[in-house]
């Protein structure tokens, strides 16, 4: 790690991006004062981390990337040692309703899934200051994802900082009002979500009803990363309305448009590290 420096203003929801094994997850141990930076610090809510550890700590919900119970403890024993702790009123019941989660079950028997959902009744569980969320939606189906963001949005409106740490651009472009985007161990960005949208790559694949040329889409941000025999595989930057536009003039037989991974977006976008 070296150079990684950025804020994270109170109220918002902030992304923290970069392909696997860029240091995001050592950047968050290090904000929860699990390991230590051999130089420079970590403020939250004004004070140093490693000098105000256990009072910060009672203001944070964490999500670590990796939930990690004790084994033989059934929900309900995870949440009543919480309390234990926090002595603070608590709505895990609700929260692991809404995530249709059994309380009864051990830790061991629950399916990744379910104990991503344990984890995350934790963190929200008496409704954090601070929120702290490493891949927060990993494992989860897409209507599950749903109820975690406006779980995170009615947090947000109650006053709640958010800090996620991800390499899934659907989600952050969701939920976050900021991102910070680190590579090799380095920051490289730190932008609006209106600047990410400009720099969003979509896939398309493009079967046509008859033979067209390439060169019918030379386009803006749009490049030919295929030619098919009935078709084009295309990389579109920014907005795709200008390509949608151009199809509606062919017969199509099949249209495919996805989001382009994390990594294409660095390798298009973020080249060189900045120093």
């Amino acid at each position: 790690m070296d150079g990684v420096s950025f804020e994270v203003k109170a109220g918002e929801t902030f992304g923290f991006l970069g392909p696997n094994g860029a240091g995001k997850t050592t950047t968050i141990r290090t904000m929860m004062d699990f390991i230590r930076p051999t130089e420079g610090n970590v403020t939250i809510f004004g004070k140093e981390a490693s000098l105000a550890s256990v009072e910060l700590k009672n203001k944070i919900g964490y999500l670590p990337g990796n939930v990690r119970l004790q084994p033989n403890w059934t929900g309900h024993e995870h949440i009543r040692f919480v309390e234990g702790i926090r002595g603070k009123k608590h709505n895990a019941t609700e929260i692991a309703g809404k995530l249709d989660l059994d309380l009864r079950k051990k830790f061991k028997t629950l399916s990744s899934g379910n104990k991503q959902k344990l984890g995350i009744v934790l963190a929200l569980m008496h409704s954090p200051e601070l929120l702290i969320m490493d891949e927060p939606t990993v494992g989860l189906d897409p209507l599950l994802q749903n109820e975690i963001y406006n779980m995170l949005a009615e947090l947000k409106k109650n006053g709640t900082t958010i800090f996620i740490s991800s390499h899934n651009l659907p989600e952050v472009e969701r939920v976050c009002d900021r991102i910070g985007i680190i590579k090799a161990g380095k920051m490289v960005a730190v932008e609006t979500l209106g600047q990410l949208a400009g720099k969003r790559l979509h896939k398309m694949e493009i079967r046509f009803a008859d033979k067209v040329k390439a060169s019918e889409f030379t386009l803006d941000g749009v490049e030919v990363i295929e030619e098919l025999s009935d078709g084009l595989i295309l990389s579109v930057g920014g907005d795709i309305n200008p390509v949608l536009a151009r199809l509606a003039k062919y017969k199509l037989t099949d249209l495919s448009i996805t989001h382009a991974d994390l990594e294409e977006v660095f390798l298009k976008f973020y080249k060189k590290d900045k120093s």
